[in-house]
């Protein structure tokens, strides 16, 4: 049978409250029947060991949905397991998604983004086998760990770059929702640049929205407006629109976030702030299906190379050798816990 996979556009975060359903009952009648026949892709009916995703919005957002969808590919071609995917928009819809799993005796769920964490504790309590992992959450209760990312330390090197190579002096940072682990990325980018450049402007707009293009074009075309030359942002398929509003800018460069987005626009993407979500996705699967995983807060950063700073190569000749080697030795410091992007609040 196919995988159960909801559809539409999205990114991740608390979604304004009021919007539409996003289509999660026909949804999980699909996922119902698809369950009914052994469940979704991966080894077959006879497969015990099941594992789940919720995503907050599209997979197709190139960015953190993508990341995610792309961990659950290798946890079910790695681990030989039966994988579904699910996409719920709204609270109400995510914690109908994630009792439906937890139903099914899905024995992990991968709640993805930090507006997880409540559902996923009240579904918890009734249904104790499943473990419930939340991607940016933010504490261990009953069943339920969190995965923290500390995107800081990319963005803080991203920083770095952008406080170096701008021409006006002039950052901006299109976020979605203002979440706290979007509000730490975008702390790290400009420490990052006041530490190259300490009279480095910043400027920093919330869409209150993942799913809107439109809304992040018309964000970064009024920073842009206002001398802004060099972008970043945290805002999933709404950031596509930072991408177009750079490409039609002269001038003006950006930053990819969550993943490599060098691709969308290759001469003026300078770098990505990367989170490498297979490779923790995976890690966690392996240990929950031998038995070792132990409810803990599973921290991640540029230590074991989960965070990452990846330049793009076909602009690495505009970055001076000077700028590289500060970037590279900054990222040693971060590494080795000398240097701290963001100190805790």
């Amino acid at each position: 049978m196919g995988q159960a996979r909801g559809q539409g556009a999205g990114g991740r975060g608390q979604r304004k409250r009021g919007r539409g359903s996003g289509g999660l009952i026909p949804a999980l009648v699909t996922f119902a029947l698809l369950a009914g026949c052994g469940g979704g892709s991966g080894a077959g009916p006879a497969a015990k060991f099941r594992v789940g995703l919720i995503t907050p919005g599209s997979v197709a957002d190139a960015a953190w949905n993508a990341g995610a969808y792309a961990g659950l590919s290798w946890i079910r071609d790695s681990l030989g397991v039966q994988v579904s995917h699910l996409e719920a928009r709204t609270p109400a819809e995510q914690e109908e998604a994630l009792r439906t799993y937890a139903a099914q005796g899905y024995d992990l769920v991968f709640g993805h983004g930090f507006e997880f964490q409540g559902a996923a504790e009240r579904v918890s309590a009734a249904h104790p086998k499943t473990a419930f992992i939340i991607t940016s959450g933010e504490r261990v209760q009953g069943k339920v760990a969190p995965l923290v990312f500390r995107i800081e330390e990319g963005t803080f090197l991203a920083g770095m770059v952008a406080g170096a190579m701008t021409r006006t002096g002039k950052l901006g940072f299109v976020g979605g929702i203002e979440l706290p682990p979007i509000k730490r990325g975008y702390q790290g980018w400009v420490r990052g640049a006041q530490r190259i450049n300490p009279k480095v402007e910043t400027r920093v707009a919330y869409l209150n929205t993942f799913d809107d293009a439109a809304a992040g074009r018309e964000a970064a075309l009024a920073m842009i407006r206002l001398g802004v030359d060099m972008l970043h942002h945290n805002a999933d398929a709404a950031g596509l629109g930072v991408f177009q509003a750079a490409k039609e800018s002269p001038g003006v460069f950006l930053f990819g976030a969550n993943a490599d987005q060098s691709v969308l626009a290759p001469d003026r993407v300078l770098g990505s702030a990367i989170i490498d979500l297979p490779r923790a996705f995976l890690a966690v699967a392996r240990e929950v299906k031998q038995g070792r995983f132990t409810l803990k807060v599973e921290s991640f950063g540029l230590k074991g190379g989960v965070i990452r700073y990846v330049p793009n190569p076909a602009l690495e000749g505009k970055v001076p050798a000077e700028l590289k080697a500060r970037v590279a030795a900054a990222a040693d410091s971060i590494v080795t816990g000398t240097l701290v992007p963001v100190p805790p609040s």
